[in-house]
């Protein structure tokens, strides 16, 4: 009976663990997106990111927190390369305010994060299936 109770118990741990960290992966992603809609028109063509001002950066932030220096969020984020960065533009109407002078539409920009989850099995020698941890956030582009 006491190794079906481990069981249950390590088992409700690690799921407990597995939604947290996909709450940390979803935080994460809305970080970025806020970050990099804060960036200036300048920046955005209809289909791209300036690298070296929007796309860096919200990449770091993403996965750290911070624009450089960082520790990653969760053990697994080993890499910047798990994050993609779209960027396309709305012309479906009129807008006023800040996007008057945007002739080419509203620039919306897109975060994207695949993350592999480890499960606390893996560190009993239990493999699992691979698992990732997945989230996006998309938010219109304000500038400066």
């Amino acid at each position: 009976m006491t190794p079906i109770i481990f069981t249950l118990l390590f088992g409700a741990v690690d799921l407990g663990n597995y939604f947290m960290s996909q709450h940390v992966v979803v935080k994460a992603v809305r970080d970025g997106a806020r970050f990099a809609s804060r960036q200036g028109f300048s920046y955005y063509t209809c289909s791209t990111a300036d690298a070296t001002n929007v796309e860096t950066p919200t990449k770091e932030i993403t996965r750290t927190g911070t624009i450089s220096g960082g520790t990653a969020r969760l053990a697994t984020w080993t890499s910047n390369s798990t994050i993609t960065l779209t960027v396309r533009c709305d012309t479906s109407g009129t807008y006023a305010g800040i996007y008057t002078n945007v002739s080419t539409g509203v620039p919306i920009v897109k975060v994207t994060a695949i993350v592999p989850y480890n499960s606390l099995f893996n560190h009993f020698g239990i493999t699992t299936t691979a698992i990732n941890l997945t989230a996006e956030s998309e938010v219109p582009v304000m500038g400066v």
